[in-house]
């Protein structure tokens, strides 16, 4: 067990995730976080919410509901300033703790704020349908999913029909874990199966396919890249992913690079890489009960970036700045490393 009277590492904090639960007093250590995140006890001041959140999860599990909220409300202030999916997940949690409360109203109109997302972040489908299913509320959930299903493939249509307007033919994304979602509430909800459904089983199938192998021969995480600074984080967190993703930040960046030219040679046009983050990893697998060493998970990880468009366009010209974000021309820098 991480002790938690020091300083808290990101590490630290991935390992209590996956540890608290089953440690003899969760309460304590859901309360050590909190108490860390008061005092400055956190190594990495961006972990604030992360470390928060975390506490009330723990202490919701146990249903200690006063004690949730507390720690909800101070993620939610921690991250007042971010829009992100760690953000709105923390705001998501809080209306679930909520309705747990039976404060209906205020929960109601908590997620109600969030129900935009459902159509701009992949994550939003499973942390928006737990919070009302956590109120009951499971036939809204059912209905606000099918509602933004319906409109991200009405983009996608007038996006085929108008010329000139790319469309990215391969990646479910968003619309993937829409109807994932809503596929497992309508299953709960005892709906007979419809088209949205058929489509979900498809779209998995796909997923799947593409996480095992491309047609190109390249599994989706061989082109997830990670800045300098998100590399020295994963190898320092998850020291077993040196193997997927190179012993450092040199032989990273050739792997990608040489995958590239090799993928570029075979006819694929359009290429990019996948800018990945510790954090995000961390939140995805959290929030899929997963380990983010997990081939399977870093898969869907990468089809999330995908599918938010996280990319960074290949190859730039030889003279521009070099799409590893070193700060060097191309020419000096990831280019011949695909000849090394």
């Amino acid at each position: 067990m991480v002790p938690t009277t020091n300083v808290l590492t990101s590490a630290d904090l991935t390992e209590l995730r996956q540890s608290a639960l089953g440690a003899a007093n969760p309460l304590g250590i859901a309360a050590d976080l909190a108490d860390a995140a008061e005092q400055g006890r956190l190594a990495d001041p961006a972990d604030t919410g992360y470390a928060l959140t975390l506490a009330a999860e723990i202490a919701e599990s146990k249903a200690k509901l006063d004690a949730a909220l507390r720690y909800a409300d101070r993620a939610v202030e921690a991250y007042r300033t971010q829009e992100d999916s760690q953000a709105n997940f923390s705001r998501a949690l809080r209306a679930r703790i909520l309705f747990r409360a039976g404060r209906d109203d205020e929960a109601t109109a908590e997620v109600t704020a969030l129900r935009p997302l459902l159509t701009e972040q992949a994550d939003a489908a499973a942390y928006i349908s737990a919070a009302l299913d956590a109120g009951g509320r499971g036939v809204i959930a059912e209905q606000w999913l099918s509602e933004a299903v319906e409109t991200v493939l009405g983009e996608r249509a007038a996006t085929a029909e108008q010329p000139g307007q790319p469309r990215d033919q391969d990646s479910p994304g968003l619309l993937f874990f829409l109807l994932q979602q809503r596929h497992r509430v309508r299953r709960d909800l005892a709906l007979p199966h419809d088209q949205h459904d058929n489509l979900a089983d498809r779209l998995e199938n796909q997923l799947t396919s593409r996480a095992a192998n491309t047609v190109a021969g390249t599994t989706v995480t061989e082109l997830l890249f990670w800045p300098q600074d998100q590399f020295d984080r994963v190898r320092s967190q998850w020291p077993d992913l040196t193997g997927a993703y190179g012993q450092d930040w040199d032989e990273h960046r050739a792997r990608l690079e040489r995958e590239l030219v090799r993928l570029a040679g075979g006819g694929r046009t359009g290429l990019s890489v996948l800018k990945g983050s510790v954090d995000g990893l961390s939140g995805f697998a959290t929030r899929r009960n997963g380990d983010p060493t997990d081939q399977q998970v870093r898969a869907g990880y990468a089809q999330e970036l995908e599918g938010r468009q996280e990319r960074i366009p290949w190859p730039p010209e030889r003279n521009e700045t070099c799409w590893c974000g070193s700060g060097n021309k191309y020419k000096k820098c990831c280019l011949p490393r695909s000849r090394a």
